[in-house]
């Protein structure tokens, strides 16, 4: 196997670890609305403190699989990284400003009690999980289903560009592929938190999960038989088809209480819907569309000198990245619930100041 090979399928891990592991973290900002239940404002804010609490460890360390995804993409194939931040470039800004603002959302939210800020905070943190695996699914379906490129030649160097604009991103079959995305990382968070919590939210979870799971069935046939008319290979029908079995089993172990079985299999489903992502691409690094040209792989990456040293440098870091991730996973295995939280007492916009001036008030007069 070849160097160029080989990044090719390391990009391919890197992917599958970051949709797998920050699929779990969309879901279950998607589901804050709607498992916070009825009750009163601090039981509510309680349960969302609690659900968010399952990915606390984890969300930021998840967020490394993309930033690694995009670094070895811009060292390995740079060519590939300026044709698609060129072409996406607005799209990959709307992924980079929500992801912004859904962290800013995770890190802030509790830094103060009053309703307006936890609020604005929360519908940060719900519209960018919403956002961001529907951007990430359309862009990633677009590399597979084709994007308009021309060939230009610069003496006796050719090289492939974009042709095209942010609409002809926006194709059916791209939608589609964002849509799927969303619905399977909303089942993925929801097998997520059925795992991770008890009492009521694992209950609801668990119905949430079985419904974004049989719509996410629906999608994913769809898309996949989209995909699979136009770039389709032997090779890539068997992945789509062992995603799909993965997908119902979910589903079935979902509806069994077997939630480490249904998390595992829809880890499986995204893992190999990658897989077969990059199978359809091979041996290009973005598909032309129609009779444009293709970009090939050979064509995109680096020196064999530079992809020797990353090889080396991933042969060292690679292992220690996965062990820590192993690792924090492990010392947060137990499960939440509601009582392990102290409530606390959102309060209206302004009164939280008032509160803190009489206690300063009161300080000063003792």
């Amino acid at each position: 196997m070849d160097l160029i090979t080989v990044w090719f399928v390391l990009l391919a891990i890197l992917w599958t670890g970051y949709l797998v592991l920050e699929g779990f973290d969309f879901g279950v900002g998607m589901l804050l609305p709607v498992l916070e239940g009825k009750g009163s404002e601090v039981e509510r804010d309680t349960k969302r403190r609690t659900m968010l609490t399952t990915i606390g460890p984890h969300w930021d360390g998840n967020e490394v699989w993309l930033i690694t995804a995009g670094g070895a993409t811009f060292a390995a194939f740079p060519h590939w990284y300026a044709t698609m931040f060129s072409g996406m470039y607005l799209a990959l800004l709307l992924l980079l400003v929500t992801l912004i603002l859904r962290n800013m959302g995770l890190e802030y939210r509790h830094k103060r009690t009053d309703r307006l800020w936890v609020r604005r905070w929360d519908l940060a943190i719900v519209g960018g999980s919403f956002v961001a695996p529907f951007v990430v699914g359309v862009a990633l379906t677009n590399l597979v289903a084709g994007l308009p490129m021309t060939e230009h030649t610069m003496g006796t160097t050719k090289y492939t560009e974009f042709d095209g604009s942010l609409l002809s991103l926006l194709t059916p079959v791209a939608l589609l592929g964002g849509l799927t995305i969303t619905v399977l990382c909303l089942a993925h968070g929801a097998h997520f938190l059925a795992l991770k919590t008890t009492g009521e939210i694992r209950e609801q979870a668990r119905r949430i999960a079985t419904r974004a799971g049989l719509g996410s069935a629906v999608l994913a046939v769809a898309l996949f038989v989209a995909l699979g008319v136009q770039r389709g290979t032997p090779a890539a029908v068997v992945v789509m088809v062992v995603a799909a079995l993965a997908l119902l089993a979910a589903i079935a172990a979902n509806a069994k209480g077997a939630e480490g079985w249904a998390f595992a299999g829809t880890s499986a489903t995204i893992g190999l819907t990658v897989v077969s992502y990059f199978l359809m691409l091979s041996p290009n690094a973005i598909n032309g569309r129609g009779d444009s040209a293709d970009l090939t792989l050979a064509a995109a990456a680096s020196s064999p000198m530079t992809l020797t040293i990353m090889t080396w440098a991933a042969a060292v870091f690679t292992p220690i990245m996965l062990g820590y991730t192993v690792w924090s996973y492990w010392i947060f295995r137990r499960r939440l619930s509601v009582d392990h939280l102290p409530q606390r007492h959102v309060v209206e916009a302004g009164a939280e100041a008032e509160a803190g001036a009489e206690a300063e008030a009161e300080a000063e007069a003792h």
